[in-house]
């Protein structure tokens, strides 16, 4: 059996070459700290770094490739193996509260990291926490702001997964952290409340709130009011795009791009690839159907237009990029979406990502493919931010 093996130097090389950093660190907990690159096209990057990429890392699984995902790399199949060997209950048999401490990807992704020895660079961005207020409560941001520059910079709110109900900041810091880092914008990861404690459309409002937020105080964060972005995984894609839809009805400033990955666009359980990738992991369908019902308050709620995107009037929404990964039942709906923005008239960049997870955004330090989408996320964000000044 191989041992994965991992190149940090080989990483090294490709944020060189790319004009790119890499991010680098995974936060447990807020902290305050005081503290011209080549400009290649996006496509030039991506092929820059794959080469170098595919040429210099390996890292193996140590058994055969599941029966759900013959296709899937052996860089994705290291992080599922690690994830299996934890040996956790299936979440669906859980209560929220007892699924919330089961291990993750992220978990499975910091064990291979220290079992490996990879040693990560140094972060590039500060980070401080802020509580704001919402109906009838408050939530916490986790604020990125970068170490150079005294700003203002752009800024990207950003809405971490977990179907609604699981995760946290630190789930998704390695997201949020890179996005900061390779776009050198001030990027607030938003703790929207979780369901089933706050149900439908609770999350949803806490999203928009922190948005608005954002607008009135982005001065207060370093940020620049007029130059704000979205950016959400999952359930936080949902979330993105749904407060992008918020914003339109409300007549408030629109974000300049908005950045979906796989989000969670659709009540269908019924798509091809609900179909063929029903016991995939991370994600699967009986998961899904267990944050629906954890977060709905019905199932009528599955046809609201913040839930079922792909049937909700789409025109007048920003330009658009939509990431999906192969080996994921929410596969069908990303690119079902993103056909819809392009009918509606958005600018959308969709891009799928072969024989990887859902869940693989983020995981750059170890996962090429990972890597190569981050930084095409955060060419689009920074091709619009330039946009918008001119």
């Amino acid at each position: 059996m191989k041992k994965p093996i991992y190149s940090i130097k080989n990483l090294f090389l490709c944020s060189l070459l790319s004009s790119l950093t890499l991010g680098s660190s995974f936060a447990q907990t807020d902290s305050k700290k005081n503290a011209k690159k080549a400009d290649l096209s996006t496509k030039e990057k991506v092929v820059a770094t794959k080469d170098l990429v595919v040429a210099k890392i390996k890292v193996d699984g140590n058994g055969p490739k599941p029966d759900w995902a013959p296709q899937i790399k052996d860089e994705m199949l290291a992080v599922i193996e690690k994830l299996a060997s934890y040996n956790s209950p299936d979440l669906t048999t859980l209560p929220a509260k007892e699924a919330r401490k089961q291990p993750s990807p992220t978990t499975a992704v910091l064990d291979l990291i220290k079992e490996n020895n990879v040693v990560l660079p140094e972060s590039k961005v500060d980070t401080s926490g802020k509580e704001i207020p919402v109906k009838d409560g408050n939530i916490h941001l986790r604020i990125y702001t970068p170490k150079v520059g005294a700003g203002p910079f752009p800024v990207i709110v950003y809405y971490h997964g977990g179907g609604w109900v699981i995760a946290n900041l630190d789930t998704y810091d390695a997201s949020a952290k890179t996005i900061s880092e390779q776009t050198g914008s001030v990027v607030v990861s938003v703790a929207y409340r979780q369901a089933p404690e706050f149900k439908f459309p609770v999350a949803h409002n806490d999203s928009y709130a922190a948005y608005e937020w954002v607008l009135k105080n982005a001065a207060s964060i370093k940020g620049d009011s007029k130059n704000v972005a979205l950016v959400g995984e999952s359930a936080g894609g949902n979330l993105a795009a749904s407060v992008s839809l918020m914003a339109k009805e409300r007549g408030v400033q629109m974000p300049i791009h908005q950045v979906l990955v796989y989000p969670i666009a659709s009540g269908d359980m019924n798509s091809e690839s609900y179909t063929k990738y029903a016991n995939a992991k991370p994600l699967n369908k009986p998961m899904m159907k267990w944050f629906f019902d954890n977060y709905l308050n019905n199932p009528s709620e599955l046809k609201s237009k913040y839930i079922n995107l792909v049937a909700t009037d789409l025109k007048g929404m920003p330009s658009t990029t939509i990431i999906t990964a192969q080996l994921d039942p929410l596969q069908s709906e990303g690119k079902l979406l993103a056909e819809k923005f392009n009918a509606a008239g958005v600018r959308t960049m969709y891009k799928n990502y072969d024989g990887v997870t859902h869940e693989f955004f983020g995981m750059g330090a170890i996962l090429p493919s990972a890597m190569m989408a981050e930084m095409l996320a955060s060419e689009q964000l920074k091709e619009s931010f330039l946009k918008a000044k001119k």
